[in-house]
């Protein structure tokens, strides 16, 4: 189940906070709960992707992306993400999760996220996300300038970039693999 109460906590809990730049890392703190974890009684990898959401939500609301969403009717989505498993986040374990944007492009969005405990990484996530209005993605540009922002000015990180480039080779939409007896089995497009 979706972590509902969470985000209205997130929420009302930044909404409390100074206000911050798109460009700035944000920090937002929660425990690892028992319904976060999985049989191994450590918390489950899938669970640790939609608890990113709180702290993309967080800085969303400090930076002033939330308000200008409303004002604009555009929404968010998440169009790829990267990620790394390092350490076990066990029950009831406080985790610290920073959240920051490194780098936008012409289409998206690039977002650094971190979960720590006590002091050590435990997972990392890259996410590649846009803003989207009823005629689909709205360029970065234009939503930092809805938001009364100022462009990035530095260069795309030389490892958000390579990410970048490998995704262009990676084919859409899935088209076909191998199976075990290495017959090549179609996917459909529908």
């Amino acid at each position: 189940m979706y972590p509902f109460l969470r985000l209205a906590k997130t929420i009302f809990q930044s909404n409390k906070k100074p206000a911050i730049s798109y460009t700035q890392q944000d920090e937002i703190e929660f425990r690892c709960h028992p319904w976060d974890i999985d049989m191994f009684m450590e918390m489950n990898n899938g669970r640790i992707l939609t608890l990113y959401d709180l702290g993309r939500t967080a800085l969303s609301v400090k930076c002033g992306l939330m308000r200008t969403l409303k004002q604009n009717r555009w929404g968010l989505v998440v169009a790829g993400s990267s990620v790394r498993y390092r350490k076990r986040v066990r029950m009831f374990d406080k985790i610290t999760m920073k959240t920051q944007c490194v780098a936008t492009d012409d289409k998206w969005f690039y977002l650094e996220q971190s979960m720590w405990v006590k002091g050590h990484p435990c997972s990392s996530v890259l996410i590649r996300a846009g803003v989207t209005s009823k005629n689909g993605v709205v360029p970065p540009e234009q939503v930092i300038d809805a938001a009364g922002e100022k462009p990035m000015t530095s260069d795309i990180p030389m490892w958000v970039q390579e990410w970048i480039d490998s995704e262009q080779h990676r084919p859409w939409p899935p088209t076909a693999y191998q199976s075990a007896d290495d017959s090549q089995v179609q996917v459909s497009e529908q």
